[in-house]
């Protein structure tokens, strides 16, 4: 069985993912996708329904590699919840932070040119400091570019796991009974958002809303290794399967296929190893970068096309296509200068920090 929690088909998950998120902005605001609507109808509205539902790989990868850092094998590493959360904080916030500022920059300069599309205005104050600390939606500000909403999840997601698992690690220290306590919990909280939380929109701006996808993927990790795993793994295929049936939803069947994909990728080095090829492996690695760009780069598109081919279905088709290259090479540049430039600096700037 492949021990390693970073196996190539994560790479060629996010990949893809990216790719769908990116076509889905792309088909959901205008103006391009409205005039080349004609010549593919059926693909436009396809995207604009289902390319979202991409975003649920990102959840579940996001919580397999979060099992296989902070507790293989089920057993709690994680000493200091504080620090890790610090950490995840400014991996998230940092790159985000300059994707605001490319975000209201594009916005400023398409802002005359696309008057009837939702491009958000120059922001006030409190809208800015709300998308600044991750808390746009909980405190019902615009938020100042599309797909922002997954960054605040992201992170809260990862705290409140954090946390519930360093405190049922210090219960299972304290008795050895409570040795899978920290998976046990992680399970029941699974249960609660597939069947109750996930169920209801109103949650939808909360770590809640998502658990269900995010643990998937950490129960996941943790099936594979467990001696009998493709009996675990077929246990939380039948939950998914039973959670589909009380009430279905598309995202859940994409989580939890996925979650099976990872599970058996992980078991079989057949799988897993299987070589992906440099163009879906580099995709994955600029996949947040793309992520956070992606919006704004595509809206100067836009603005390029509305002004010299208002009408050409043609043009505009070629337009959504060029919008993409635009963002996979945007977001190329935003990784190599800004998202791993900044990790770089901000892993020696905390290294005096993690030593002590």
């Amino acid at each position: 069985m492949q021990t390693n929690s970073r196996i190539p088909c994560i790479d060629a998950l996010k990949a893809v993912a990216c790719l769908f998120i990116v076509s889905h902005h792309l088909a959901f605001y205008g103006p391009m996708s409205d005039v080349a609507r004609p010549l593919m109808a059926g693909l436009i509205d396809w995207m604009y329904q289902n390319g979202r539902l991409a975003v649920q790989v990102f959840f579940v990868t996001a919580g397999f590699l979060l099992a296989g850092k902070l507790a293989p094998g089920g057993e709690v590493r994680l000493q200091e919840p504080l620090q890790a959360i610090k950490q995840r904080f400014l991996r998230l916030a940092v790159p985000y932070w300059f994707a605001l500022l490319l975000a209201i920059a594009c916005a400023a300069i398409v802002g005359g040119t696309l008057t009837h599309y939702e491009v958000p205005a120059f922001p006030s104050l409190p809208q800015l400091l709300a998308n600044i600390v991750l808390l746009q939606d909980l405190l019902h500000e615009e938020a100042l570019s599309a797909g922002v909403w997954y960054v605040a999840i992201d992170f809260q997601l990862f705290t409140f796991t954090a946390i519930l698992l360093w405190a049922c690690s210090l219960a299972a220290r304290r008795h050895a009974g409570f040795a899978r306590l920290p998976q046990f919990a992680v399970l029941a909280f699974c249960l609660f958002s597939l069947f109750i939380f996930n169920r209801n929109e109103a949650w939808d701006n909360t770590w809640l809303y998502f658990f269900g996808s995010y643990s998937l993927g950490m129960l996941g990790y943790w099936a594979a290794q467990r001696p009998r795993g493709l009996v675990w793994l077929t246990l939380l295929a039948a939950a998914v399967i039973a959670a589909l049936l009380v009430d279905f939803r598309s995202r859940i069947a994409v989580s939890g296929s996925v979650m099976l994909l990872l599970g058996l990728a992980m078991r079989y080095p057949a799988i897993g190893q299987r070589p992906i090829g440099g163009v879906l492996s580099y995709l994955g690695r600029i996949s947040y970068s793309i992520f956070l760009t992606h919006y704004p780069l595509c809206l100067l598109v836009n603005a390029v096309f509305f002004i010299y081919f208002p009408q050409s279905p043609m043009a505009n088709a070629f337009g959504m296509l060029i919008a993409l290259l635009v963002s996979v090479a945007g977001g190329g540049l935003f990784f190599k200068y800004i998202e791993n430039g900044s990790l770089i600096r901000l892993k020696l700037a905390l290294k005096p920090t993690l030593q002590g």
